[in-house]
């Protein structure tokens, strides 16, 4: 079942409907390849309708959260960005604080990190969506090289 169809169950579950403008923010998300802003998000639905204010956005994101078909995340910078989930497999990101690089990995390369959670601790980690920051290749060998460069 396709993220529309199974938001429009969800919906009628609870007892809502799948309004336009509803319609018009699951499609900017299908549509947007980077993790947007729910400002970015509103940019791009008002261009396509007038119709939609940014509350409406901010509810439909908070709506597709709860259902699990949209995670968000913050990268340090008190933005809060929006990724459709069901667009990728589950994965991670590392963000490198640095260049503000964001790269992707599978969520299998962190399951043996999980199941040690629940085994040691009996808690289950519940792990959608994780951003673990650092610094990249880049970035460490800049920071390597730049006392040296000082010396010289």
């Amino acid at each position: 079942m396709c993220c529309e169809e199974r938001f429009l169950q969800m919906l009628r579950d609870r007892g809502f409907r799948l309004t336009p403008q509803r319609e018009m923010v699951l499609h900017v998300l299908h549509d947007t390849e980077e993790h947007a802003t729910a400002d970015e998000l509103y940019a791009r639905v008002s261009a396509l309708s007038a119709a939609v204010d940014i509350s409406t956005v901010y509810r439909t994101l908070e709506l597709l959260e709860e259902f699990d078909l949209v995670a968000s995340f913050d990268l340090g910078d008190g933005e809060r960005r929006y990724e459709l989930l069901t667009l990728h497999r589950p994965h991670y990101h590392l963000h490198c604080r640095g260049c503000g690089k964001l790269a992707t990995i599978d969520a299998l390369e962190l399951q043996p990190l999980v199941d040690r959670l629940e085994q040691a601790h009996g808690f289950q980690a519940r792990v959608e969506h994780w951003v673990i920051p650092g610094l990249c290749s880049q970035c460490q060998a800049a920071a390597d090289q730049a006392p040296s460069a000082q010396a010289a």
